[in-house]
């Protein structure tokens, strides 16, 4: 009796035996089904708040650039002394406009010269296309230069419309003209027609380029021309540069001593 009664128990407990088991790998099928489901939520999620989130991000840098320019236009139409204000806000968007503008087209110009440059051409070959690309692009800014112009002209006089390219220029023509006249006191009357015409023509190129530094180096260009013209003209410019700066400090002493 005794041995039949554990060989039943025997036989249950090996009956019963593999239910946990079972129910082990259940209950971790289950987890591992949860965990993955969880996962690929949180991962459609990111992917979506990526998504959706770059053109929101996008649009707002352009409000923030339209808002400078904006801010940079008015800044040089407030120069003007333009009393309506609707003709003020016109002028304003000109000018923004512009500024867009030229930042595609240069730009695009940039995009395209990279591309050329990245493809299996020879070098001769590289050459002549960047050189194409450059001369449609000035083609394009010329053209954009021309109809800025004539549009500013409905609105402003001759004298607006030079404060306009000086505010775009950050006045350096004026304030190299200046410079050069007190620079070289002895300057005649042809020399003075020569660096003003020269000066004047590299404010209406600087005025499309695309960037400060881009400016101020179309100007570098321009006043190196000047330079060397100055110097076939018997100046040394080495020598009159120091005394002109020595005049200067001399200038700010004596002001100086004035206010005390």
């Amino acid at each position: 009796m005794k041995e039949t009664l554990l060989a039943k128990k025997e036989l249950l407990h090996k009956e019963v035996l593999p239910a946990p088991a079972t129910r082990t790998f259940a209950l971790s099928f289950f987890n591992l089904n949860f965990i993955v489901r969880v996962l690929l939520l949180t991962s459609a999620a990111f992917f979506c708040l990526q998504v959706f989130a770059q053109p929101g991000d996008v649009r707002q840098k352009e409000i923030e650039y339209k808002k400078t320019l904006t801010e940079r236009s008015a800044k040089i139409v407030n120069t003007l002394g333009i009393t309506d204000s609707g003709v003020f806000d016109k002028v304003v968007n000109e000018l923004v406009n512009q500024y867009i503008q030229l930042n595609a087209i240069h730009e695009q110009s940039k995009n395209v010269i990279a591309d050329l440059k990245s493809q299996s051409l020879s070098a001769d070959e590289k050459t002549a296309s960047v050189k194409g690309q450059e001369e449609k692009k000035s083609s394009q800014l010329l053209q954009l230069h021309e109809q800025f112009i004539a549009q500013l002209k409905k609105n402003l006089n001759e004298e607006q419309v030079d404060k306009v390219k000086d505010g775009m220029t950050y006045k350096v023509f004026p304030i190299t003209y200046a410079a050069y006249q007190d620079m070289l006191p002895g300057l005649t009357s042809a020399q003075k027609e020569k660096i003003y015409n020269w000066l004047k023509e590299a404010r209406e190129l600087a005025m499309d380029e695309g960037s400060s530094d881009d400016k101020h180096k179309m100007f570098g260009k321009y006043k190196g021309r000047i330079n060397n013209y100055l110097s076939a003209e018997g100046y040394d410019l080495k020598k009159e540069t120091a005394a002109w700066q020595q005049r200067i400090k001399d200038r700010e002493a004596a002001k100086k001593q004035t206010m005390q």
